[in-house]
């Protein structure tokens, strides 16, 4: 590692100028967060696995208590409102030791939470407009958060509070019309796909960015198509079975995570699958109370099997996309490493 301590003896013995060492320092640091990421996992795994990188060792779970308890004791402390921004500045300060400084992962997310906590009882949301304008607030701060720490898990917050200030903007009742959440859940698709694309070797923070909005976007997607179909009256879907078009959408949507690399998608579609095995086995094998049972043991089976076969199966469903041009934004194939 290299220190400020050792450009400043670089500059002494006239090897750099002065008004070089700052610029040198954070350009060495920014290239020691991107080396961090890939040090995080072994060589043998960095090259077929999709790495998360949350702890890197068993001290991050033990600081990012220590935070839990701050924070609950700040809570305790029972201040005013007005008050909060004392928490708030503490919290910015353990931000620029422990991310900045240390670049640790576990402790950034609990220090964004706990800032964005303690922000929202600074601020206030009690009518609709003040909701809206501390939505944009606790969205605005996340942002700043990642455009200072780099700390992809910011984008998760960021993005889902620019989603509830359209849905309140626009005024539509996601109840009545969930299909609006699968539209924002595209779009943010889209982001991470964008993130995806550079970063296809997923050794640095933009992939972890993505995986982030991939983990938001999934479920806004897969929720709004199912509560949709789940309460249609249209005769196309009452023909072909609701728990089948459930199944076949689920299996678009698995193709989809697999081609891109991302089983973090498959999260948001866990239960809507068990409920549309249970249905369809409930009609037409058994009517037996064991249904659920069966439904489990079969997507279980499922689950460990494409667990242990992902990158297998995906080079036996994708391989033809290896050799095309589409390959160039998407992580390599088995033939490619």
């Amino acid at each position: 590692m290299i220190t400020r301590s050792i450009l400043n003896e670089a500059v002494n013995k006239k090897l750099i100028q002065e008004n070089q060492l700052e610029p040198l320092y954070e350009f060495i640091k920014q290239k020691e967060h991107e080396g961090s990421y890939i040090n995080q996992v072994s060589t043998a795994t960095e090259s077929i696995e999709e790495p998360l990188r949350f702890v890197r060792s068993f001290g991050d779970v033990f600081i990012t208590l220590g935070i839990i308890l701050l924070v609950v004791a700040f809570n305790l402390m029972d201040f005013p409102d007005n008050y909060n921004f004392i928490a708030i500045g503490v919290f910015v300060v353990l931000a620029e030791w422990l991310v900045r400084g240390r670049r640790l992962v576990l402790p950034g997310i609990a220090i964004l939470l706990s800032i964005l906590y303690f922000t929202n009882n600074l601020i206030g949301i009690d009518t609709e407009s003040s909701s809206i304008d501390g939505l944009a607030i606790l969205s605005l701060t996340s942002l700043i958060f990642y455009l200072r720490y780099k700390m992809p898990f910011s984008l998760f917050p960021f993005a889902a509070g620019l989603v509830a200030i359209a849905i309140m903007q626009i005024g539509i009742d996601i109840i009545k019309v969930p299909i609006v959440l699968s539209g924002f859940g595209v779009v943010i698709l889209a982001v991470a796909l964008w993130f995806d694309i550079h970063d296809t070797r997923r050794k640095t923070h933009m992939s972890d960015s993505a995986f982030w909005l991939h983990l938001l976007s999934a479920p806004l997607i897969v929720h709004g198509v199912m509560a949709t179909m789940l309460t249609s009256d249209g005769q196309l879907l009452a023909l072909l079975g609701k728990e089948i078009v459930i199944l076949f959408f689920f299996v678009l949507f698995f193709l989809l995570a697999l081609l891109i690399d991302r089983r973090a998608m498959l999260v948001a579609t866990q239960l809507y699958v068990i409920y549309s095995l249970s249905q369809l086995l409930m009609s037409t094998v058994s009517r037996t109370e064991n249904v659920v049972i069966y439904s489990l043991v079969l997507f279980s089976v499922f689950v460990i099997y494409f667990g242990t076969y992902w990158y297998r199966t995906r080079d036996v469903v994708f391989g033809f996309v290896a050799n095309s041009w589409l390959a160039n934004y998407l992580p390599a194939f088995g033939s490619q490493k």
